[in-house]
């Protein structure tokens, strides 16, 4: 199993990896940016403005931030379509570097942290990030589920509202399916719905009897669900169809491919600008066809530079490219390799048949062990010694779980030197570091870099800790056996809210992570 990653967590990381390495490669600036429809906030203009504002979405950033600079233009462009549009929703924006008292008042933890205030009423945001899903999201909460199509120039502008739509044509909309299929337009966010009962709206649909149509801008442009209508067949029918045959993954599709409920993905590492490319690309085209609905196909182009920290996670080199991954995303993520590096239809198909099939054994990442593993007072880990070492019951052990691109990771090597420095003279303490993102331990969680863990001499029992990064805290950590700010390592509690990342800070007394 890949270590301990909870499907939000992985979402998590591959949209904060993404998105922050699409900012580092991109325009940083922000100068061209039109935020005129954004409202600038501050401690003397919060309050009236979410008063005498029935609707407002407010994100707290820091100017340092790489996630609010890529969130800003998306930002100002959701602002401006909904004041031309006469919503009465305003979007704000606070800089919390500048207004303490308000990030604290809200507990903004992380940026950019979203907050909706609907009359006084404080929601976090939990919608994706580009224009529409804003928009979508923001329709959701304050507005009708779906929009009432009452003529065709009312389906026509809703089939420019994405790339994909929903539709519900009924000759009832009183009815059980028209119901069914509101309370899943309130709970889907992304995606545009509509409904009506309109003998022409219905006519220009080519529908008869009770259908629910989906309009896409890709592969067969329509789907269409036409009998066993209730909320359960509906939310269904729209997973299996709402994504392309072949997924192209980026940051605007991350959300809807590892947030979905569909839990079996296979992914294709590859370059677009490869020998073989387009023959590789329908070989597993034509295999996810075979299992649509039951599992995503996803290609990964390993040109794009924004996609390196995506490649980097699943432990593949340019050199092992291309390659196919098969992944599930159940409680903990669990990831697969095929036997064979071949893409063709055919042992894709026999590779996914065999997973379902119960025939595959779970992919564990290592390294090879390095020759000087042991030399220095801070011990080097990988997957292949990681238990010989950690596990030791004649030693208490303690590992710090790191990733080469986290920023706090870097700011502990110094201490974390001084700490192994400090027991390298006490033969059964062993102070060590593992790369969590190139090995991998069935049953170690990690949900934050760097997460630091114990393992107390004659114990099975690991804890994690929570303390001041300091040689003396660690220390005093390691002398208590782990009683002294520590944590069993089972525990689910996290440590940060916010998106994390490199642009965390620290609001409160705690270690700052870049969570994942």
């Amino acid at each position: 199993m890949f270590p301990g990653f909870t499907q939000a967590a992985i979402l998590a990381v591959i949209i904060v990896l993404t998105q922050t390495t699409k900012h580092i490669h991109g325009n940083e600036s922000g100068s061209d940016v039109d935020a005129s429809h954004v409202l600038a906030l501050s401690k003397d203009t919060f309050d009236d403005t979410v008063k005498n504002n029935k609707f407002v979405l407010v994100k707290f950033v820091a100017p340092w931030c790489g996630h609010c600079k890529a969130l800003e233009p998306v930002y100002a462009g959701a602002a401006r379509k909904l004041a031309e549009s006469g919503s009465e929703v305003k979007l704000a924006s606070v800089d919390a570097t500048i207004e303490a008292d308000l990030a604290k008042r809200f507990e903004v933890r992380g940026y950019p942290t979203l907050k909706f205030f609907l009359d006084g009423t404080v929601l976090e945001y939990t919608g994706g990030r580009s224009e529409s899903d804003i928009i979508s999201w923001l329709k959701k909460k304050t507005g009708p589920a779906a929009d009432e199509l009452k003529t065709v120039d009312d389906l026509n502008k809703l089939k420019q509202a994405g790339d994909v739509v929903v539709i519900g044509a009924f000759k009832d909309t009183d009815g059980d399916a028209a119901a069914a299929f509101l309370q899943v337009a309130k709970t889907l966010e992304g995606l545009p719905f509509g409904i009506t009962s309109n003998d022409d709206v219905r006519k220009e649909l080519e529908v008869t009897d009770d259908a629910i149509i989906l309009l896409k801008k890709f592969d067969e442009g329509r789907n269409d669900l036409t009998s066993s209508i209730d909320e359960d067949s509906i939310r269904k029918f729209i997973e299996a169809n709402q994504l392309p045959i072949v997924t192209d993954f980026n940051g605007d599709t991350a959300q809807k491919i590892f947030g979905g409920t569909i839990k079996v993905h296979v992914l294709l590492f590859a370059g677009q600008t490869s020998e073989n490319y387009v023959k590789q690309r329908e070989q597993f085209h034509t295999a996810a066809k075979q299992f649509r609905g039951k599992t995503l196909f996803v290609f990964v182009d390993a040109d794009e530079q924004e996609n390196a920290r995506v490649t980097e996670f699943f432990g593949l080199q340019k050199s092992d490219l291309p390659a196919i991954r098969l992944i599930t995303l159940e409680d903990e993520m669990t990831k697969f390799k095929p036997a064979s590096s071949d893409i063709t239809s055919e042992s894709l198909v026999s590779f996914v048949n065999e997973f379902f099939d119960g025939k595959l054994k779970p992919s564990l990442l290592s390294q090879e062990i390095p020759e000087d593993w042991d030399t220095a007072p801070v011990k080097v880990l990988v997957g292949k010694n990681f238990n010989d070492v950690a596990k030791d019951k004649s030693k208490t052990v303690l590992v710090t779980f790191v990733a080469p691109w986290c920023g706090h990771c870097k700011q502990l090597i110094p201490i974390y030197e001084q700490l192994g420095d400090h027991y390298k003279d006490t033969a059964d303490v062993v102070v060590a570091k593992m790369d969590a993102t190139a090995n991998e331990v069935e049953g170690i969680k990690i949900k934050s870099f760097p997460t630091i863990k114990l393992f107390p001499k004659d114990s099975d029992e690991i804890v994690e800790y929570f303390g001041v990064r300091s040689v003396e805290a660690l220390a005093k950590f390691i002398d208590t056996n782990g009683k002294e700010n520590g944590k069993p390592a089972d525990t689910e509690e996290s440590e940060q809210d916010g998106e994390g990342g490199e642009e965390e800070e620290e609001h409160s007394g705690e270690p700052a992570h870049e969570d994942l």
